[in-house]
């Protein structure tokens, strides 16, 4: 049993460890366009991580994807529209401008207007109607004579 347990200790550290990705670049240059690229991709699987911090096996295998068009040459355009292609525009975290990301680009700017609108159109309304509610009070339909009469009667109510 000691040994049983005593194997267990020793191998147990050996599954903890994780898959580090090292990767020589030729250039100085090439290894910046990795980390940019691998930091502006999303992982298809962990979706709102990318590629750079995922552990997922499908980011480790895109990050070596990513790794050999790099050194084949490839522009970023190229590792971009291949990746793509084969996982749809959800890689990427900043979309593509075109007729179906309309709405995600300027659905924002059109909700912020539409409560613009709407907050404007409220106050105005409710100016409104406290300036109707005003002309209401003072125009209580009384003449002079009688709206002094009454304050009269207000006043000697008031002292008693």
């Amino acid at each position: 049993m000691k040994r049983l347990i005593t194997l267990l200790i020793l191998l147990f550290p050996l599954t903890l460890q994780a898959a580090i990705d090292t990767y020589e670049f030729r250039d100085e240059e090439t290894r910046k366009r990795f980390l940019v690229l691998t930091a502006e991709l999303r992982c298809p699987k962990c979706q709102n991580q990318n590629l750079a911090d995922s552990n997922s096996p499908i980011a480790e295998d895109l990050r070596g994807e990513v790794y050999r068009m790099l050194e084949k040459g490839e522009s970023d355009t190229d590792i971009i529209d291949f990746m793509v292609v084969r996982y749809g525009e959800f890689v990427l975290y900043r979309p593509r401008l075109s007729s179906e990301t309309y709405l995600l680009w300027y659905g924002p700017a059109a909700l912020v207007v539409i409560g613009v609108v709407v907050v404007l159109l409220v106050t105005r309304r409710r100016r409104k109607n406290t300036g109707q509610v005003v002309e209401s009070e003072s125009s209580s339909g009384l003449d002079e004579a009688e709206q002094q009469r009454l304050k009269r009667l207000l006043d000697q109510d008031s002292d008693k």
